[in-house]
């Protein structure tokens, strides 16, 4: 059996009961290690399963999945990820190999950014397409996020922007030191398609809420400008940027709730034509 496992989004104790003893019960485990990262390192993971786990980058598992599948006919391997295994980022190209090699396959699920973050107050039924916030070049500049975006609000929808994570490696294997992309400079992005484009679809004066570190102790939400947050200071990695669209009153109460007490007066600008019923 192939597992497919799902971690949530804080630490070695966010692992399911299920997904525990399906972890115990196998073989060979292997930790997807390039599209997210808990707020704790393999070592501790390791620890409280009770089991060494084996690091697959983005080249094995795409390029080396049969390594991963092999004797999988035979024995049990588990395959972790962090959050939901079909959350942000699907493997689905792995359950198509094991089903066309004969292998049977089971999903423990878990928590995801594509949930959690419901808890900065607004309704994920609410939301729309999920864009994702690349890191920029001099030379590779993509807007295709904000297009999306605009897309959203016109539906009065909000958006959930997946900042960059940059664990691996570009080209012929030349390695880079791990980025992780900050609230703050998404946010500066996005400001500057603004400018470029002045076009309606949002402004620098749209309200936003950056969040980090979501599902652990260290969670934190703040709630501002588009202008406003790129000055602020969301600590450790990981972080998302959600830009609103048409809020509901629950909504605007609940940001006001999970906001830092210095972005409050930040909500001034939302009256009740913002609202929706």
């Amino acid at each position: 059996m192939l597992y497919l496992i799902g971690l949530g989004l804080g630490d070695a104790t966010d692992i399911t009961v299920k997904g525990l003893q399906a972890v115990k019960s196998c073989s060979r485990v292997y930790l997807e290690a390039y599209t997210s990262i808990l707020t704790v390192g393999k070592e501790a993971l390791e620890e409280y399963y009770g089991k060494q786990l084996i690091l697959a980058d983005r080249d094995l598992v795409e390029q080396g999945a049969d390594q991963i599948l092999e004797d999988a006919d035979v024995t049990d391997v588990a395959f972790l990820v962090v959050g939901d295994p079909f959350g942000a980022t699907t493997h689905s190209d792995l359950v198509l190999r094991a089903v066309n090699a004969g292998i049977p396959y089971k999903v423990i699920h878990n928590a995801s950014v594509m949930n959690a973050v419901g808890c900065c107050g607004l309704q994920l039924y609410n939301f729309g397409e999920t864009v994702s916030v690349v890191f920029w070049t001099e030379t590779w500049r993509p807007e295709s996020f904000y297009d999306k975006i605009c897309k959203n609000r016109t539906a009065g929808l909000h958006t959930l922007c997946l900042e960059s994570l940059v664990t691996d490696f570009r080209g012929k294997k030349i390695y880079e030191p791990p980025r992780f992309m900050t609230v703050n400079q998404a946010a500066d992005q996005l400001i500057q398609v603004i400018q470029r484009r002045k076009e309606e679809g949002m402004t620098e004066d749209t309200v936003c809420v950056g969040v980090a570190r979501l599902g652990s102790d260290e969670q934190k939400i703040r709630v501002g400008t588009l202008n406003q947050l790129v000055s602020c200071d969301l600590g450790a990695p990981l972080h998302s940027l959600v830009i609103t669209g048409r809020l509901h009153p629950l909504e605007v109460d609940m940001l006001r709730v999970n906001a830092e007490p210095n972005a409050l007066e930040n909500l001034h600008m939302i009256d009740s034509s913002t609202y929706t019923s």
